[in-house]
């Protein structure tokens, strides 16, 4: 990891180049915040590594700069908004927002997107409401893009389709965010640049056998990743992946069947009021009581303890917070032209 710095100098950082791109501030505030917190977790492919592609899609047109997300239903617990090709992570906050609003009333409220940018990591985005008491389920797609097997096929028709939940504990929250994939296509990319393998064979080359280089999924004919499960249980995977696209570009009412319009995301929100089903209280009592059980059984070899989802994420932001954050070596000096393009000082 490179040298560290303050989660409040990158945060500075990532909004000055994105409003000297042309970027409304708040929207630029909100995508640099997301950014971060993704970095603080620990999520080194999704955080600050977006944030040149992110300008390299301003710079084009690809990713609106101004405007609002229309509105094409509103009721009280179901709202489906179309993101106009704005920035993904000011659009989810949006609406999570909305969807807290209406959960505290309505018990839950259900968000739904089409034709957002890319949202960046699933994870930045649940504490804001496990600290607000509540429990969050958060998926996308992006139907522009295919680079995941269905189990038992060789070429590829989905994306990862990640699915993220959190939800309070009498400590702290329960937080996952999982890829239908094997692995993300981020992940893929990162590995391929650095000439380095997958630590399994977590893909297909393009005469589907499987294989551990990453660099397949550029090949001509392309390769795919694996659904999650992999070569012997992907069918899990495969289904759950078929899932959130129900979710998202099926509620969306916009997704594969549809023109490409370049890199983005179709969304799914939902959250949940624990107080207005069987009560707060019991919510947490119960699901303290089984964070407990699993954090009290015997950890079997290879293993020091039995952890939650998310605990290293928590422990890692906490920590990283103090200390500064440690960005992975190849974020900065991926920035530093855009920085000198656009007349930003690099972080200190």
């Amino acid at each position: 990891m490179s040298d560290r710095h303050t989660a409040e100098d990158l945060i500075a950082f990532a909004r000055a180049l994105l409003v000297a791109a042309g970027l409304e501030a708040d929207k630029a505030r909100i995508v640099a915040e997301i950014l971060v917190e993704a970095d603080l977790l620990g999520h080194t492919t999704h955080g600050l590594a977006l944030l040149s592609p992110y300008l390299a899609e301003i710079e084009k047109g690809a990713m609106a700069k101004t405007g609002e997300p229309r509105v094409l239903a509103d009721f009280p617990a179901a709202v489906t908004w179309d993101g106009q090709r704005l920035p993904g992570p000011w659009l989810v906050v949006r609406a999570i927002d909305l969807a807290i609003a209406r959960a505290q009333i309505n018990g839950t409220c259900t968000v739904v997107l089409r034709r957002s940018h890319h949202i960046a990591c699933l994870a930045a985005y649940l504490k804001r409401v496990t600290d607000q008491g509540l429990m969050v389920l958060l998926s996308c797609s992006d139907p522009n893009l295919a680079s995941v097997a269905p189990h038992g096929g060789r070429s590829a028709v989905m994306t990862p389709n990640p699915f993220a939940a959190a939800w309070p504990t009498s400590g702290d929250p329960v937080m996952l965010d999982v890829s239908m994939s094997i692995t993300t296509n981020a992940l893929t990319n990162r590995l391929s640049a650095e000439k380095k393998a997958y630590p399994g064979q977590w893909a297909l080359d393009g005469a589907g056998d499987p294989t551990d280089d990453p660099a397949v999924l550029s090949a001509k004919p392309p390769g795919a990743l694996l659904p999650m499960g992999g070569l012997d249980h992907g069918h899990k995977g495969y289904a759950l992946g078929l899932l959130v696209e129900a979710l998202t570009g099926g509620l969306a009412g916009h997704g594969r069947a549809d023109p490409k319009e370049g890199w983005g995301a179709s969304v799914f929100v939902q959250v949940m009021s624990p107080a207005l089903f069987g009560g707060a209280d019991d919510f947490r009592r119960q699901t303290g009581y089984l964070s407990a059980v699993c954090r009290a059984t015997p950890a079997r070899s290879g293993f020091e303890r039995v952890r939650l989802p998310g605990e290293n994420g928590l422990r890692r932001r906490a920590e990283q917070l103090v200390q500064g954050v440690a960005l992975y070596p190849s974020i900065l000096p991926a920035l530093s032209p855009w920085a000198e393009k656009l007349g930003v000082s690099m972080p200190r």
